[in-house]
């Protein structure tokens, strides 16, 4: 997009929202603030970025010198629902994205993320304006390609194709929306190979990663050759031949959910790094991704069962988000006194793990048994809770397609007076298993709750007296835990609002 179209479509898109803009009773605005660095603001490229972004939402631009948390202040004052953290690759590493994500739970006196936010980055200031750019439309996801297995039934892609990652040299594919699933194996010394010419060959809109990574390079399952970064740009390293290889891109716009890879979110403080690469050779306009190593697995496998599970109603950032606050009151009801505890991550695994088990037997009360399944679930869930990235733009709409037959119930509300409503309707053919996200990858995320996004925020949001509904109520999100609906029914969920 040249600078005059830029230009133009960021001015149709500020009148629009000046004329949209509109009051409801007991309800806060949708509004978006910017948050830049200083480095970033005294670098007329990257200024340029921040501005850009900031025109784009009708923001105002606040900066801070080394860390976001430095305007939380002006985060108080503007209380925006939406957050663009603007900076440089070599400012932003691990403790980086864990205090965001710690300072973003700060804003008001509840336990739950107080806005959704996207951090602005890339190689350099044209890449991060590329992701401005590629995040104005909304995307549609149709074709995609994975290193893992759980999305074989490629239901919601119309072209689709993988590596197995639980099967060596297993691979697989599905041409055109009701295409037949066919699978077939290579030899290992072949797998980076057929990834490559995968990729290449369906040009995807999305990408799904789930094996060994670092902040320097992507293996193959099974540990089978390496993508790695280079000069801002990817290229497929084979270990057995040592030969390398560039990738072939077409410069299509795409999104990239490393779910289950350790460390390829964490830039590192360089523009050396695999996400960097990601965001600028292959164009990918959001990544989420780890920032430390992992191995429990909730907060990326999560983020995929919400997008999954309501492939129209949740944007990716919805599902990233919606999943963090079911984490959180999940984890706050084991032990409330962690909640703003940082973790101690440590390079030697089992130290690490220790540290995490004494602290959790000190709150408990009881020794912390590492081979009980719920335990590791709670020293799990303290791991993963602040360590997902998400860069790109928080509001731009990426969703998944529908799929036939599974569109079962509708979700609306309406805010009358001091109440707001959300009324469910259940179809004939509603499963509450479903719903719940079809045990998608229970091993690491277990039934999902009825969850709901307000199309605006409310003020002081509770449930109204009589209603009996095991629900979490915040000013921007819904969770009712073991709804119990069925189907042909309507069900309303009654929120007082105001003061």
């Amino acid at each position: 997009m040249n600078n005059t179209m830029r230009k133009l479509t960021l001015l149709f898109a500020l009148l629009a929202a000046i004329f949209n803009i509109g009051c409801k009773s007991n309800t806060l605005q949708n509004n978006y603030l910017v948050l830049a660095s200083e480095d970033v603001m005294s670098d007329e490229a990257w200024k340029e970025v921040a501005n850009t972004i900031a025109l784009k939402h009708n923001a105002e631009v606040v900066t801070f010198v080394e860390l976001p948390r430095e305007a939380l202040d002006a985060l108080r004052s503007h209380n925006p629902r939406y957050v663009a953290i603007v900076d440089m690759p070599e400012n932003i590493g691990r403790d980086y994205v864990i205090d965001l994500h710690m300072m973003c739970r700060e804003v008001d006196n509840d336990i739950y993320g107080d806005f959704m936010w996207g951090v602005i980055t890339g190689y350099d200031a044209a890449a991060a304006m590329r992701m401005v750019d590629n995040s104005t439309e909304p995307l549609l996801v149709k074709d995609a390609v994975a290193t893992i297995m759980e999305l074989n039934s490629a239901k919601w892609f119309d072209n689709y194709a993988w590596v197995d990652d639980h099967t060596r040299g297993l691979w697989g594919y599905k041409n055109g929306r009701n295409g037949e699933i066919v699978t077939d194996t290579v030899a290992k010394e072949q797998v980076l190979d057929k990834f490559k010419e995968l990729y290449e060959a369906y040009d995807p809109d999305l990408i799904v990663t789930a094996a060994h990574a670092t902040q320097q390079n992507l293996e193959m399952p099974y540990s089978l050759g390496h993508i790695k970064p280079r000069n801002g740009k990817l290229y497929t390293q084979n270990i057995f031949t040592g030969e390398e290889r560039d990738i072939v891109e077409s410069g299509k716009r795409r999104v990239y959910t490393a779910v289950g890879n350790c460390l390829i979110g964490d830039m590192n403080n360089t523009n050396e790094s695999m996400a960097a690469a990601w965001m600028n050779g292959s164009n990918v306009a959001t990544m989420i991704g780890y920032v430390v190593t992992t191995w429990h697995g909730r907060s990326g496998w999560g983020a995929l069962k919400y997008w999954v599970t309501n492939p129209e109603r949740y944007t990716l950032a919805d599902a990233v988000y919606i999943n963090q606050q079911d984490f959180l009151h999940q984890q706050n009801e084991w032990y409330p006194e962690l909640i703003n505890e940082r973790y101690e991550y440590c390079d030697k695994f089992m130290e690490e793990l220790t540290t995490v088990a004494n602290r959790l037997s000190e709150v408990l009360g009881r020794e912390v048994d590492m081979n009980n399944a719920a335990d590791w679930d709670m020293m799990g869930f303290w791991h993963d809770r602040d360590v997902l990235v998400y860069y790109g733009d928080p509001m731009w709409k990426i969703n998944l397609q529908s799929v036939e037959k599974e569109n079962d119930y509708t979700v609306n509300s309406s805010v009358r007076a001091d109440k707001c409503v959300v009324t469910i309707t259940t179809g004939a053919n509603f499963s509450l298993e479903r719903m719940a996200g079809d045990k998608f990858k229970q091993e690491h995320v277990l039934d999902l709750p009825f969850s709901y996004i307000f199309p605006e925020r409310l003020v002081n949001p509770r449930l109204a007296e009589g209603q009996n509904w095991d629900a979490v109520v915040d000013e921007n999100f819904l969770l009712v835990y073991n709804p119990e609906f069925e189907p042909n029914t309507t069900y309303e969920i009654v929120i007082e609002i105001g003061e």
